[in-house]
């Protein structure tokens, strides 16, 4: 792959504050795919069209089974070493040892560089000194890579992953916890989705509403997983849809099944503490028709508020 960097771009294009001292997200990992054939072997593993990437454009795919069930959501960066993948710390390895196997004879290597490299998150571009660069998608210099967080573009403000060496810039722990549950609560509230060990493997890409933020192309070919994702879009049976709630006060936990009175069910699959209660999204049945036996039976019965997102 091409080196994708800035050489002969301004000196204060990244600001030196961002690089050293944003706190890590220590719940993300990085992997990467390295080599000349990175980006083809992901076109036929992911479900977005990775030739994108090649243009400089960060990506947000899922990785889902061959029956259509996401066990991961990808933030792709184009670096310059290669294709970097975004996910979950607790759900990186399970998703390194699987493509793996699909490897076979393709010029291609799969890496975990969580050792190597740290993630952080900046919420306000005041942060990033970006200058003539500013409309640009990704930038990287000197070790640091900024990209934009793919989010089909609906949000006004625009939110930055920053990516750097741990043995360059050691990343701060101080602020960690806090950084997460502000980090968590604007994905929620952008309804951006996210997958962890709980919720692997059960919603089709439509569930987390990834066809609405430009993370499917229904274009591009073959991928793992595409008849289910295809066949669900073309036949409109998309029966449940990531939603947004506040929740009150209680015990709370990513997978845990939710019941609501007029008869629908759901699963949470992202919380942030908000006061005494927390923000959630979690994947809802459209009605209590298409409400799955084991959310009916096991679900806990609330009384949560629907939030609006800023789609659909």
């Amino acid at each position: 792959m091409a080196a994708l960097g800035l050489t002969g771009r301004p000196a204060g294009l990244i600001h030196k504050g961002v690089s050293t001292e944003a706190p890590e997200l220590a719940y993300l990992s990085v992997l990467r795919f390295a080599g000349p054939e990175a980006i083809a072997f992901l076109q036929g593993q992911v479900s977005n069209d990775t030739r994108r990437l090649a243009d400089g454009v960060p990506l947000l795919a899922a990785y889902s089974s061959a029956q259509g069930r996401v066990l991961a959501v990808l933030h792709l960066l184009p670096h310059s070493s290669g294709v970097m993948a975004i996910l979950p710390h607790e759900i990186a390895l399970p998703t390194l040892e699987r493509l793996r196997k699909f490897v076979l004879r393709a010029k291609v290597k799969i890496e975990d560089l969580s050792d190597q490299y740290a993630v952080a998150g900046v919420r306000d571009a005041s942060a990033l000194d970006l200058g003539q660069a500013a409309g640009m998608a990704y930038l990287e210099r000197d070790g640091v890579a900024v990209a934009r967080v793919a989010d089909g573009a609906r949000t006004a403000t625009p939110r930055y992953w920053v990516v750097r060496r741990r043995e360059a810039d050691p990343a701060t722990r101080d602020g960690a916890a806090e950084q997460e549950r502000a980090w968590r609560l604007a994905d929620i509230r952008a309804g951006m989705p996210q997958v962890y060990a709980a919720t692997s493997e059960q919603f089709v890409a439509q569930m987390l509403n990834l066809d609405l933020l430009d993370a499917i192309s229904f274009t591009k070919g073959c991928y793992t997983g595409q008849e289910i994702i295809a066949r669900t879009q073309h036949l409109g049976r998309i029966k449940r849809r990531l939603s947004r709630l506040r929740l009150p006060a209680g015990s709370w936990s990513i997978g845990q099944s939710l019941r609501f009175a007029d008869g629908r069910t759901g699963r949470l699959t992202e919380l942030a503490q908000v006061g005494v209660g927390a923000e959630a999204l979690a994947v809802l049945s459209l009605d209590a028709t298409a409400a799955g036996e084991a959310d009916t039976a096991a679900g806990e019965l609330v009384s949560a508020e629907e939030l609006p997102l800023p789609y659909r």
